[in-house]
């Protein structure tokens, strides 16, 4: 699973972080995928946290 972030669409509301920290981290107002898959661990989180996206910034490749 691959996560994908829109930067032209973040906002900087740091909820992907807050829900998923594994995965997500902020620089410059945005944020950024930490690694290039998601961790068998983090998957529900990561889901959670594209679902919850406000401005559907993130996007999940399987």
């Amino acid at each position: 699973m691959k996560v994908i972030i829109d930067n032209d669409l973040c906002t900087g509301c740091e909820m992907c972080v807050d829900i998923c920290p594994e995965v997500f981290e902020m620089s410059n107002d945005v944020a950024l995928v930490k690694a290039d898959t998601v961790p068998e661990e983090a998957v529900d989180s990561c889901r959670e946290a594209t679902e919850g996206c406000p401005t559907e910034a993130i996007s999940i490749e399987e």
